[in-house]
């Protein structure tokens, strides 16, 4: 008997505060593979509920389950919007790529709303935190609690700084490769790692 064929989930990708440039990882991906970037309506002033309410919108339009690859602050959206959501049920994976420490002494006052008590419960879905050996906005032991606090596996990335355009990683094609492995092990086909 032949298994059904795996429908790959939708690449959901949620920049973080400021949005991603036209350099960043996400938005090229977006370009390369078709991912879908979720716009917010303020990437100034990230209100919380505000961004919530627009990845639900963007998870229930799409007919198949969703990977959600958060970068910077979107990793804090999919933990915020995890925490609220009665679908969560729909996301196979997520991979938390660079989230900052939001209880950091260097934290810009924009962000202070983003706070949460510690005591949260793990991601409902399997998960991954890529993080950087010398991110200016998240050290790496505060990364590697993170990882805890969301039962999620951590990824030690070296030094590439806050994984973002800066960094130079160009298309990014170790974070492709750590997607893929998360999509797998939530039992769903593999994305493509190259156009």
């Amino acid at each position: 008997m032949t298994p059904p064929t795996m429908t790959p989930p939708r690449i959901l990708l949620l920049p973080g505060w400021l949005g991603s440039g036209d350099d960043h990882w996400q938005r090229r991906w977006a370009a390369l593979y078709g991912d879908t970037v979720v716009e917010q309506a303020d990437w100034d002033l990230p209100r919380r509920g505000d961004w919530v309410a627009r990845l639900e919108d963007v998870i229930l339009a799409q007919a198949e389950p969703v990977a959600l690859v958060g970068h910077s602050l979107g990793c804090h959206l999919i933990d915020a919007w995890a925490g609220s959501s009665r679908h969560a049920d729909r996301v196979a994976c997520a991979l938390l790529v660079a989230p900052p420490d939001l209880h950091g002494s260097t934290l810009p006052a924009a962000l202070h709303p983003w706070r949460r008590p510690l005591a949260q419960p793990p991601l409902p879905f399997p998960a991954t935190v890529a993080a950087s050996a010398d991110d200016p906005y998240c050290r790496w032991n505060a990364a590697k609690r993170l990882a805890e606090r969301w039962g999620a596996s951590c990824v030690d990335l070296g030094a590439c700084g806050h994984v973002n355009a800066d960094s130079g990683l160009g298309d990014w094609p170790h974070g492709r490769s750590l997607l893929n492995d998360l999509i797998r092990l939530g039992g769903h086909a593999a994305v493509p790692l190259s156009h």
